[in-house]
This record gives C-alpha cells, sequence and structure tokens, in this order.
C-alpha cells in the first residue's frame, strides 16, 4: 500500500506545480500590460506657410472710345449733336455735296414716287451739304432718336407742326434760319445749300449733346454679324419705287459697297464715289400720310413703329434680321433670328427703307 500512495502524492504535486507555473505566467502577462504606460498626446501645433503673395487683381477690360453713330474708334467724341439734313436725290439734284462724310443716310420714297435722303451728320462735318429740300412726316420717327438738329429747307404748316412738336431743333431756310443759302450753279429749287458749322452754332441747350448710340457696332469687322452668321452676298439690288432703283456692289479692295443709280456709279460732287460699310434693308409700311402735294397727291410716310423683316449687308455678306422701334423717340434696332442684336462693322451706314406694299429687294 505504501509505494502506491506515494506514487499518487507525487504526480499530484508534479501536476499542481505545472498549473501553477501557468498562472504565473499568465499573471506576469497580466502585470505587463497593465504596467504598460498610454503615450501622451501630441500638442496641437499651427504652422503658416510662408508664401510670397504674387496674385494680383485683374486689369480692368479697356473699352475702346468710339463715335456713337459709325462705331469708329476715335481719342474723344465732339461734343456737338447730330444733324439730320433732308437732301434731294432727284436727277437734277445729283451729284449731292457731302453725302460722302454722312455718317448715316436713310433713302425715303416721297410724293410721286421721288426718293428723298436724310442724312446725317455727327462724326465729319463736310464743308457744304445740298441740295437740301422740305420735311416729310416719315423724317421725325428716322431723326428723332438723335435728339438733335433737324434742317430742310420749308415745308407744309401740319407737317412743320410735327416737326416742331419732335424732340429735335428745327432749322428752316424758309423761316430764315442762318446757314442756308441758295448757290448760282443749279437752278431752283435744286439749288439750297448749307454750313454744318452754321447749323452747330445755332444750337441750343436742350439739342447740344451727342447723340446716344443708335445701331450695335462689333468691335472689329471680322465679328460683325453678317460676316459671321451670314451668307454671302455681292449685290444688293432695291426697287423702292418706278423711278428709284438703287443698287449696291461688293467692293473688296475698299471693304464697302459701292453705290448705283439705276446702271450709273453714284458719285458725291467731290468726285468720290458714294459708298457704305453697311448696308441695312428696312421693309416697313408705306401708307399715305394724311397730306396732300401739288395736285392733290398723296404724301406718303413710313409705319416704322413696332417691328418687320429687314437684311443687314456688310463685309460681302448677308444676314436676315427683324428690326424694332418701341416709338417715335426710340432708335430702330436690329435683331438676328435667336433674338441677339445684330451687329454692324464699324463705319457709315446706309439704310433702305423698302415699302412693304411695292418694293422688293434681291440678294445676289
Amino acid at each position: 500500500m505504501a509505494p502506491s500512495a506515494t506514487i499518487i502524492r507525487r504526480r499530484r504535486s508534479a501536476s499542481t506545480r505545472a498549473g501553477i507555473a501557468v498562472l504565473a505566467v499568465l499573471a506576469s502577462a497580466l502585470a505587463a500590460c497593465s504596467s504598460a504606460e498610454t503615450p501622451e498626446p501630441l500638442p496641437d501645433v499651427t504652422v503658416t506657410p510662408d508664401v510670397p503673395q504674387t496674385r494680383t487683381a485683374p486689369p480692368t477690360p479697356t473699352v475702346p472710345l468710339t463715335w456713337p453713330l459709325t462705331g469708329v474708334t476715335t481719342a474723344e467724341v465732339a461734343l456737338r449733336p447730330a444733324v439730320a439734313v433732308k437732301i434731294e436725290n432727284t436727277s437734277q439734284a445729283r451729284p449731292q455735296s457731302g453725302l460722302e462724310a454722312a455718317d448715316v443716310v436713310w433713302e425715303t420714297i416721297v410724293e410721286f414716287e421721288v426718293s428723298r435722303l436724310v442724312a446725317v451728320f455727327h462724326s465729319q462735318l463736310p464743308e457744304e451739304i445740298g441740295p437740301i429740300r422740305s420735311v416729310r412726316p416719315m423724317d421725325m420717327p428716322i431723326a428723332s432718336p438723335l435728339r438733335g438738329l433737324i434742317v430742310f429747307s420749308g415745308g407744309q404748316p401740319g407737317i412743320l407742326s410735327l416737326a416742331a412738336n419732335s424732340p429735335l431743333q428745327v432749322i428752316s431756310h424758309d423761316a430764315g434760319a442762318d446757314g442756308l443759302y441758295r448757290v448760282s450753279r443749279r437752278s431752283a429749287p435744286h439749288n439750297v445749300y448749307g454750313s454744318l458749322t452754321d447749323f452747330l452754332a445755332q444750337a441750343d441747350g436742350d439739342h447740344s449733346a451727342p447723340p446716344a448710340q443708335q445701331f450695335q457696332f462689333a468691335l472689329r469687322p471680322a465679328l460683325a454679324s453678317a460676316v459671321r452668321a451670314g451668307t454671302p452676298a455681292g449685290t444688293l439690288a432695291f426697287r423702292l419705287s418706278g423711278q428709284s432703283r438703287p443698287s449696291w456692289t461688293w467692293d473688296a479692295g475698299s471693304g464697302t459697297w459701292l453705290r448705283s443709280e439705276g446702271d450709273s456709279a453714284a458719285m458725291a460732287e467731290s468726285g468720290a464715289r458714294l459708298s457704305a460699310v453697311n448696308v441695312v434693308s428696312i421693309t416697313a409700311s408705306h401708307p399715305a400720310s394724311g397730306f396732300l402735294a401739288q395736285n392733290n397727291a398723296p404724301v406718303p410716310t413710313y409705319v416704322l413703329e413696332g417691328e418687320g423683316d429687314g437684311i443687314l449687308a456688310t463685309g460681302g455678306s448677308q444676314v436676315a434680321v427683324r428690326w424694332r422701334k418701341a416709338g417715335r423717340d426710340e432708335p430702330l434696332q436690329l435683331f438676328l433670328a435667336d433674338g441677339s442684336p445684330a451687329l454692324l462693322a464699324p463705319g457709315n451706314t446706309w439704310v433702305e427703307l423698302v415699302p412693304a406694299e411695292t418694293g422688293s429687294v434681291t440678294v445676289g
């Protein structure tokens, strides 16, 4: 019995010793874990980069100063009003004086199917202009937006009242205004001429400011609407009446449209060919105005308030436009098919008023 008991006790002692050893190892590991120190958090540090400030504000775009009626760049705009002058355009009146220097020329049809012009001067002042003829009802819707001077030889009392009640200052030969005179080289009634400097000297305080811009202009010819969005055109043939058939031919050498009266080149008295950077065709109704001329011939006018179709020709190209005019004293504006403003090229402009009932324009 004794040896056997002894063996059992030894086995128990060895097992106990193994368990104690395992417990000791676990205790040591736990002690090591509990005794490990938690790392202290790093302090917050703000570092400002030392970067040189090289950014500057972008420069303000420079908008060139331009003449309001031509869009041509200039060092300064003269502080003078625009002068609208009624010019005759019959064969007895041609060649006229001063037309080559006009900023804008409007061609209209009056009684007896005769063509007459409203020539507007601002950026250039030719020494002499003429022949100057009488006022017509359509002249006020054309010139009123300029709020400057309107010059003519006379007119019917009712039409004179229209001019007097417009925002224009009237200068009339029949009323004895300075600067209008007759020349001996022409026969009456085709011999009334005038001086722009004399007209300007009479401008009162309400009519002395430069005109507001009428049409919209591109910064340079290549950006004009007809050039960018139009189709090529070499000729513009107008039938304004049975007696008036002007035409325009594109001349790449001069960069202008050259005017003809029928089959003849249209010339100024100075010998210069009449030309235009922009030719604008405006189709508008052409009803009787209610006034009568000789032999009770009806005096027509144009309905220029509202809107209608037109053509803008620039740089050997043409594009369809819509014209809009909000009222008699508001400028006539041009728009493209998408509603954006039509841009003319910098330079002079001729506007052909085509009677909607009987007139036409053919683009070739």
